[in-house]
């Protein structure tokens, strides 16, 4: 009897194609009851900012640029010792950047203190010391109550 006499008198064979699908799921489960499980264990992401605290020796002399919400900004020289206190008001961010460095030429020794009104993006309060930076000003400083 040859071999292919056999297979015809034999049942026919087929092979499966099939994935066996269940000790995946298996595996899936164990890892998701594993998840559940450790995921309530872990502190939810909290955002640690550092301590500020006074600076033991403010300066005497500074540009202070207070920004307001609605887009403008008010820029003083602070602690001159004749006690004048001269006011720039600057309409948008471009006029408060042209005024700066304005500021910034007549007085290169001075540094700038930056108070925001608490209801400014954040966003406008580094475009302002951006812009600082950009003018030459090695020291700027945020004001805060």
């Amino acid at each position: 009897m040859s071999i292919s006499g056999s297979m015809r008198g034999g049942r026919n064979r087929k092979f499966k194609s099939e994935i066996n699908v269940v000790p995946y799921i298996d595996v899936m489960l164990v890892l998701l009851i594993i998840f559940m499980a450790a995921a309530p264990m872990q502190p939810p992401s909290e955002i640690e900012l550092p301590n500020a605290a006074r600076s033991t020796q403010p300066p005497s002399e500074y540009i202070r640029v207070d920004l307001k919400p609605d887009a403008s900004a008010i820029l003083t020289i602070n602690g001159r010792k004749d006690g004048s206190v001269p006011k720039e008001n600057a309409g948008n961010r471009s006029e408060m950047a042209q005024k700066l460095r304005a500021l910034h030429a007549d007085n290169p020794e001075l540094p700038v203190m930056i108070a925001a009104d608490k209801e400014i993006k954040y966003d406008e309060v580094i475009q302002a010391i951006s812009e600082a930076k950009k003018v030459g000003i090695d020291r700027v400083g945020l004001a805060t109550r």
